[in-house]
């Protein structure tokens, strides 16, 4: 079972970028799945988390408006789609995945991609 998070770089701010997490060993339409990230000397936080259903998307109110979170399931794929990117959403970005709920204790989770934004 592995999650393998790509996409990240370094951009100006007002830029964008689009995460990928590629899921293999399980399918991911039968689990809810979240982006989260944490900055250097901060805790980890939540970014976005899309249900199993692909009805509900939550998103932190830092990100809200500017962060889509999709999935392919066809492709077992998760994006996060970031755009008018500030200096503070620089942070290593982690997917992960959960079959019950979307939450801080995700069961699986993939190393980080790093995104690094520049005023």
């Amino acid at each position: 079972v592995q999650l393998q998070a790509s996409g990240g770089g370094s951009v100006q701010a007002g830029g964008s970028l689009r995460l990928s997490c590629v899921a293999s060993g399980f399918t991911l339409d039968y689990y809810n799945i979240g982006w989260f990230r944490q900055a250097p000397g901060k805790e980890r936080e939540g970014v976005s988390c899309m249900e199993k259903s692909s009805v509900d998307a939550y998103y932190s109110d830092s990100v809200k408006g500017r962060f889509i979170i999709s999935r392919d399931n066809a492709k077992n794929t998760v994006y996060l789609q970031m755009n008018v990117l500030k200096p503070e959403d620089t942070a290593v970005h982690f997917c992960a995945a959960d079959p019950q709920n979307c939450h801080r204790g995700m069961e699986y989770w993939g190393k980080g991609t790093l995104v690094t934004v520049s005023s």
